[in-house]
This record gives structure tokens, C-alpha cells and sequence, in this order.
């Protein structure tokens, strides 16, 4: 989305708001396309001072899979950006967006935060206990039958002791 911020460059006080919808169902996200709803854009551009402030928050939920149970889950995601906006700068900084003949491209702007901001793993709850390694139950919902392997370094203690409580 292409906003043009012409009329509030020279405007201390003025404000422009603004509202879009992105759509990022082709964003492939290690193997997964996670966000299916439209992704929801509200912010507004302040001349503040003589100095152009772009804010925005982009939200929408999520299509997860827990990285430890392997559960489907809604994730909630939001990012807030601010941005400051310039004709022209002297040197380059990651804060600071130059206009282009008077006007910003929020929606680009707004992709790539939120984009960079997707989690690279996720959980369906912090204490999620995934699943067992060798008979593949879900430890959420209850727990293994299998019979816990002994280290081999200590495999001639295990029959020791196993011989004793035999006797």
C-alpha cells in the first residue's frame, strides 16, 4: 500500500491514519503456510516537530504446529513497527525510510517486519512436554508404557542391582 505523505511534510501537528489488509497465505514458512487470515494493518504517519513518525501495529493469528507435541494450534501474532520518514538522508539507517516522490510503501514496510517477527519455533504452551521419542504418546496426554533404556557406561550396575532386589 502506497501512502502519500505530501500534504503533511510541511504540517506540524497533521496526521494521516491509515488501515489495510495484507494477504501472506503464500509465505512459506518452513514448509508451512501459517498465515491463512489476512493480516491486519492500522497505523498513522505524524508530523511531529517537522519530523514525519510512521507507526503501525500488524496482527492476525497464526496456523502453528507445536514444535514439541506436533499439535495444531492458533498462535495470536502481532508487530508494532515505527519508522522514521525522510526526503532525503545523509547517511543510511534501518529507522529512517526515504520517501519516494512524496509517499512510503507501508505495505512493503509492513511485510517484512512482520515477516522477520514469525517465530522460528513455536509451542502450543510453554510448559508442553511433546512427545516420546520411542513409542510417539503425546506426554500432554498421558504417559509412555516404554521401559527406559540404561546407559550402556552403566548397564553392569543396572543387573547388579537388579540381581539384589531379586533375592
Amino acid at each position: 500500500m502506497l501512502l502519500n505523505v505530501q500534504k503533511i511534510i510541511n504540517a506540524p501537528g497533521e496526521r494521516i491514519d491509515f488501515q489495510f489488509e495484507m494477504d501472506l497465505s503464500d509465505v512459506d514458512f518452513s514448509g508451512l503456510y501459517p498465515a491463512q487470515d489476512p493480516v491486519v494493518v492500522t497505523g498513522d504517519v505524524r508530523n511531529t516537530a517537522g519530523m514525519l513518525l510512521l507507526q503501525f501495529t500488524a496482527g492476525t493469528v497464526l496456523r502453528s504446529v507445536c514444535d514439541r507435541c506436533l499439535k495444531r494450534f492458533d498462535n495470536p501474532k502481532s508487530v508494532r513497527c515505527e519508522y522514521m520518514l525522510a526526503e532525503r538522508v545523509e547517511e543510511e539507517s534501518d529507522e529512517i525510510v526515504v520517501l519516494s516522490d512524496g509517499a512510503v510503501d507501508v505495505g512493503e514496510l509492513a511485510r517484512t517486519a512482520f515477516i522477520l517477527e514469525m517465530d522460528a519455533k513455536t509451542l502450543c504452551s510453554e510448559d508442553c512436554r511433546g512427545i516420546c521419542p520411542g513409542c510417539g504418546v503425546n506426554l500432554n496426554q498421558g504417559s509412555c508404557t516404554c521401559k527406559k533404556e540404561v546407559d550402556p557406561r552403566l548397564a553392569a550396575l543396572a543387573r547388579l542391582l537388579e540381581k539384589d532386589s531379586n533375592q
